[in-house]
């Protein structure tokens, strides 16, 4: 039995892994290359590490495959979305068929922080309730500019 459920893991682990591989080949920009193979292949990991797991059924690899996964679970989306941003801002262009463009204009490059919508309306304080790291009281154009000299 757990040989099945062994074979069943790495099939759709190396499927998984396999979608990803189609995902650099097939997507037509970086920005959903990078989309398609990070859930892909944090997913098509974890399934091959718990293959792993069931086949040696060890407390001690089960141990080391759990903390394996997290970790690879934490860190992938998190380097994804910096390789993004770093993209983004570096000028690697969008597809011509996406839909549009989420951060222009909203992204202050001198303070490093985006604008949230009510910001981009014109209103300088935030419903009462809702928190920011930047402080309700200074429009986002404010926020960390050097003074002028």
């Amino acid at each position: 039995m757990a040989d099945a459920v062994v074979a069943v893991l790495l099939v759709a682990g190396s499927g998984l892994m396999f979608v990803a591989a189609l995902g650099i080949l097939r997507m037509p920009d970086l920005f959903t290359r990078m989309q398609a193979t990070t859930k892909a292949a944090t997913l098509g990991v974890g399934l091959l590490l718990a293959a792993a797991a069931v086949e040696f059924g060890e407390l001690a690899v089960t141990t080391r495959v759990i903390a394996a996964a997290v970790f690879i679970a934490m860190t992938a989306p998190v380097a994804a979305h910096l390789l993004g941003r770093a993209a983004y801002f570096l000028g690697v262009p969008l597809w011509e068929g996406s839909v549009r463009d989420e951060l222009r204009g909203r992204y202050n490059e001198r303070a490093h922080a985006l604008a949230s919508m009510q910001e981009l309306l014109g209103e300088e304080r935030l419903a009462p309730g809702r928190a920011t790291r930047r402080g309700a009281d200074a429009p986002i154009a404010d926020q960390g500019t050097p003074p002028a000299t």
